[in-house]
Order: C-alpha cells, then structure tokens, then sequence
C-alpha cells in the first residue's frame, strides 16, 4: 500500500511539473513584448513613453469582441498568410480599439522588432493591413480577469480619474492591450487600457 502511494505521489508530482512547465512555455513571459519605458508608477497605474510600433491589424465591428475571425485573420498572417510564406513570431500585447459610433474598431498584433527593422512581408490575406503605431507618452492601468466590456469600462474610468488627479490631459480614445494566451486563468491575466497624452 505505501509503495502504492508513492507511485501515484510521484505520477501527480511529475504531472504537476510537466503542466507548469507547459503552461510557462506557452505563457506570456516566452513572448517577445513591446518595449516602453515607465515614467511614473503608482499601483496599477503607469505613465509609458512608447517607440513607433509596427502592427499587422484587422478592422472588427461594433461589439464584435473579434468573433467576427478578426484574431484568426492576423494569427493567419504571422502563420504564413503573407507575400513571403514567412512565419512571424507572436508578440505581446495584443493592442484593441473598440469600435465607436464613427468609427470601427481594430485589433493588431505587435511585429517582432527584428521583422519590423527588416523587411515586413505583405497581407496575402482579405482585411490584414501593416500599420505604424506612432510612439508617445501614454497612462496606463493594468487589471487582471477576462477582457469583458464592463471590466474595460471600470478600468477607464478608473484611468481616467487617476488622470485627473495628476493633471494629466489624454488625447484620443482608449485602447485595450491584452497579454495572455486564451487558456490562462483569469486571475493570472494581464489586461491593460492606455491613453495617449497630449
């Protein structure tokens, strides 16, 4: 019986490695990410200084949350679904603009730095555009859950006090930027809402 017991220990110990591991090779941290740089932190809170970004983006309908394939379109892409066949590594945040009453809403995947000072191969595929992401000073909040339209909304407002508080004066719409795979839990995942400063 103990020796029964030790087996089954030693299978769920060599299960429960086999699955942190798993999950860390697939997690966020094995991603390149946009590089920025912190000016002021303040809890969840940040002031960013951004380079340009180069994006791959698709434009996503009113209230879509990209069911419309808005995610599979540019994950295409990256796979081979461009003029060069090339496959292009998955980079963190996924950057999102809701769609508003004048306008539609985008997603864009961030390209590796190497790609992006090299040579950007071209969309073979319906509704994929490249895209310069202009650089520039941005407030940041940082929250953790699934990405659903009330948490955004809380998060902003949250932003957006914060903001005022500080005196600082935004510029556009906010954007949304999430960092983790679809199969990380909730609590562990890392959402984000931006502004761009004036």
């Amino acid at each position: 019986m103990n020796r029964r017991r030790m087996v089954y220990l030693g299978i769920a110990a060599a299960l429960v490695v086999a699955a942190y591991f798993g999950w860390r090779l697939t997690a966020r941290s094995s991603y390149e990410s946009a590089a920025y740089t912190v000016l002021e932190s303040e809890g969840p809170f940040q002031t960013r200084e951004y380079p340009d970004l180069m994006l791959a983006t698709t434009g996503t309908p009113a209230g879509s949350q990209a069911e419309d394939g808005g995610f599979m379109r540019l994950f295409r892409y990256i796979d081979g679904a461009n003029q060069d066949a090339e496959k292009i590594a998955m980079t963190t945040p996924v950057f999102m603009e809701p769609a508003a009453d004048d306008a539609p809403g985008q997603m864009g995947f961030v390209l590796p730095k190497q790609v992006s000072e090299q040579r950007i191969p071209a969309p073979s595929g319906k509704g994929v555009q490249i895209e310069r992401r202009p650089g520039g000073r941005f407030a940041v909040v940082r929250f953790a859950g699934r990405m659903k339209t009330d948490s955004a909304a809380k998060a902003e407002e949250d932003l957006r006090a914060w903001m005022a508080q500080k005196g600082l004066v935004g510029s556009g719409a906010a954007e949304r930027a999430g960092y983790d795979p679809p199969w990380t839990p909730g609590p562990l995942r890392r959402n984000e809402v931006l502004i761009r400063l004036q």
